[in-house]
């Protein structure tokens, strides 16, 4: 006797095939097919079959979003970068600017005589501002000083740190030995805590309170022709 999609599907549920799997062999939707089968027994080594099943289709439907997230990132990184054409000297030092005005030391009422000190952990931006200051600034290499902050549990990693900023700014190891750590804490909320992690770049200008106080000018005026003052 022909038997019914029903009676089919309790036959498969019984031998421990989870609703998708029975839905591909009967052409009928896993919402009946719960209602059918929800007082079906099913043995405990089913049971961690099927549990088993239902961890690695989560894990590789994870593994696809994360693969579809990174192409759709990609695809709106590369339109953005068309966006950017050729950067001229007056872009670079607008740039400059907003870089220092971000992250460098300003000259206060209480503390005059303020040099250049511009500090940052990604190598990509103070390259940037190394190229500002060449350019832009005319700064020469030898008024260029730099200093590595990090914490005191890297000190093992010193030498490939020292090679790590001398590799992304372009100057020899040797300007990279004034060494400062900082304390850890017991319980720290950073994500940067793998070998990845190189610390800080302060780069300091020798001699520099008069161009610190320009690049103050140059923020004013960049504020006034904004109209926020």
């Amino acid at each position: 006797m022909k038997l019914s999609f029903k009676e089919k599907a309790v036959i498969l549920r019984q031998k421990g095939l989870s609703y998708s799997e029975i839905s591909r062999q009967i052409p009928i939707a896993k919402s009946t097919l719960s209602s059918w089968l929800i007082t079906v027994p099913i043995s405990y080594k089913q049971k961690q079959r099927l549990f088993k099943k239902r961890l690695l289709s989560a894990y590789e439907g994870g593994q696809i979003r994360k693969q579809q997230r990174i192409k759709r990132i990609e695809k709106i990184k590369k339109i953005a970068i068309q966006d950017i054409e050729d950067i001229s000297e007056r872009d670079l030092w607008l740039l400059g600017i907003a870089f220092y005005w971000a992250e460098g030391a300003k000259e206060k009422v209480y503390k005059p005589g303020q040099g250049i000190i511009f500090s940052n952990s990604d190598p990509l931006m103070s390259k940037i501002f190394l190229k500002w200051l060449k350019i832009n600034l005319k700064v020469s290499e030898d008024k260029i000083v730099f200093e590595i902050y990090i914490h005191e549990s890297y000190k093992d990693r010193i030498l490939l740190v020292r090679e790590f900023w001398s590799a992304a700014t372009g100057f020899p190891v040797g300007k990279f030995d004034r060494i400062y750590f900082k304390k850890n804490k017991k319980t720290t909320n950073r994500k940067n805590t793998d070998i990845k992690y190189n610390g800080s770049l302060r780069i300091k200008v020798r001699q520099s309170s008069h161009l610190n106080r320009k690049i103050a000018g140059w923020i004013e005026g960049i504020c006034l022709h904004c109209g926020v003052v």
